[in-house]
């Protein structure tokens, strides 16, 4: 069991050891104390990240290997879809939802089975590593939080799955309740009813670009007159628009070869939103993808960046997010902020390898035009 600061006071001897037998190699290290930090990394086993994975050897469309054995249902304690947002394009399609894959292999499946473009499947892979994963042993937890990961140490630490409320996930999410509501995880209902309710009116019956433009706006005017604590600045500002291609960029047959036109069946939308499994006879996109209409979905209805300030329908933008005119803004202050504020001071192997993991997490959009940072300098 770990014990909490104040017995780490009178006990420097005995809590070290516990922490260090209590503590899974799994954990994420954001937020502890630099002391924690110097007692965990000395004693973690410490590996150096190895280089992402390159482009898919065969990049066009084929049959979807399903996995051994089927998913299990989630149940109480037990969160099995690792983004609420995303949820059938998660690492858990290939992991048990316990392992801890080190991140160039959690990245694998993403692309292998959605034909994700290799720098989409980057940028998104090591920003949740860097603020949810153990940047020592280069493992992240995936799913939902599980007594596996050990006793909290208290925040701002973050050793919860990528399930954790405003780091991997989001408000305003298509098929999963806003966080303020006790459930941010488990599929919902009445929103996949929505979801389908609109596309029948929207799409004839297909989730298409014309049906996430208005689902998304939809989405974003619930939350902002049901949830207080509606946010939706940056990074949610972007991956809720992201997350609103997904369905028909990744989840449409690739033998459908016109992309621009294609949308989901309501048959094949609730195996993969509800039941987690992949259409029998399923083969993946026909070429690497993106999140093709982000800007369209946008534009279609365009909102500032911003957030419910502490009441519901009080949505004030905030300027200091950024947002599709500054999409570097994002890249700094996850840097400058968010990875900085969780790990201020770092020393020896926990700097080289948070180095390393903001190199690979910079290389996802290298050609988006942002100056690379390196606020813990190079190697």
């Amino acid at each position: 069991m770990i014990l909490n600061n104040s017995f780490l006071s009178l006990f420097a001897l005995v809590s070290t050891l516990s922490t260090v037998l209590a503590f899974p190699s799994y954990g994420s290290l954001a937020g502890l104390s630099e002391r924690e930090i110097d007692h965990l990394v000395a004693r973690l086993p410490q590996a150096l990240p190895p280089n992402p994975p390159g482009p898919l050897k065969f990049n066009g469309t084929k049959l979807v290997q399903r996995p051994r054995a089927p998913l299990e249902a989630s149940s109480q304690g037990r969160h099995s879809r690792t983004c609420p947002d995303s949820t059938p394009s998660r690492p858990t399609d290939t992991f048990p939802e316990t392992e801890s894959p080190p991140q160039p292999r959690s990245s694998k499946p993403s692309r292998r089975a959605s034909n994700m473009d290799s720098g989409t499947a980057r940028f998104v892979t090591y920003a949740a590593h860097l603020v949810d994963g153990n940047l020592v042993t280069d493992l992240l937890s995936i799913g939902g939080k599980t007594r596996k990961t050990g006793q909290d140490t208290g925040p701002p630490a973050i050793i919860g799955g990528l399930n954790t409320h405003a780091v991997f996930e989001g408000d305003a999410s298509m098929t999963r309740g806003d966080d303020f509501f006790g459930d941010n995880h488990s599929f919902n209902q009445t929103l996949f009813d929505q979801f389908v309710d609109y596309s029948n009116r929207f799409g004839g019956g297909f989730y298409n670009l014309t049906v996430a433009a208005e689902l998304r706006h939809q989405r974003i005017q619930e939350s902002i007159a049901t949830n207080p604590k509606f946010d939706f600045t940056s990074p949610r500002f972007f991956t809720a628009y992201a997350e609103s291609t997904f369905p028909y960029t990744f989840f449409v047959d690739g033998r459908i070869t016109n992309r621009t036109t294609a949308g989901l069946d309501m048959t094949n939308a609730t195996l993969f939103f509800r039941d987690s499994k992949f259409p029998a006879d399923f083969w993946r996109p026909p070429a690497p993808t993106g999140p093709a209409g982000i800007i369209d979905i946008f534009l279609a209805y365009p909102i500032a960046a911003g957030r419910n300030v502490g009441e519901v329908n009080t949505y004030t933008p905030d300027p200091t997010s950024a947002d599709f005119n500054n999409f570097c803004l994002l890249y700094t202050n996850f840097v400058n902020q968010t990875v900085k504020g969780l790990y201020p001071n770092p020393k020896g192997v926990l700097r080289r390898n948070l180095i390393l993991n903001l190199g690979f997490f910079y290389d996802g959009i290298d050609g988006a035009g942002c100056t690379e940072l390196f606020p813990y300098g190079q190697l």
